[in-house]
């Protein structure tokens, strides 16, 4: 029987989440993806863009409409995350992150 080692549960949900960070050249860059599970140490996400392992990125979950029911508190800060592992799934990428500060 598989024995799960995490320290945290990780927790299948769909997010809409803009990533920021820097290409290869230097240049910033934002783009739409969104979460597939999370954590309270790090998210494995879907990404239009390829992520270098190592890099620092920034996460930040759109905030909802005022008429919508909020699963995010409209206040949230960015999240800052390292790039852990990363790989081409067709027309996207599937990337692992980790959280730098962990989310209790």
């Amino acid at each position: 029987m598989y024995q799960e080692r995490r320290r945290f549960q990780r927790i299948l949900l769909q997010v809409p989440l803009f990533i920021r960070g820097r290409d290869a050249q230097g240049d910033q860059f934002m783009e739409l993806a969104k979460t597939l599970d999370v954590s309270g140490l790090g998210a494995f996400i879907t990404s239009p863009r390829f992520l270098n392992v190592g890099d620092v990125v920034t996460l930040t979950i759109p905030a909802p409409s005022i008429t919508s029911s909020a699963l995010v508190p409209a206040g949230m800060p960015p999240i800052q995350a390292r790039v852990r592992r990363e790989h081409e799934a067709g027309d996207v990428f599937l990337v692992g992150v980790e959280f730098l500060k962990p989310i209790a």
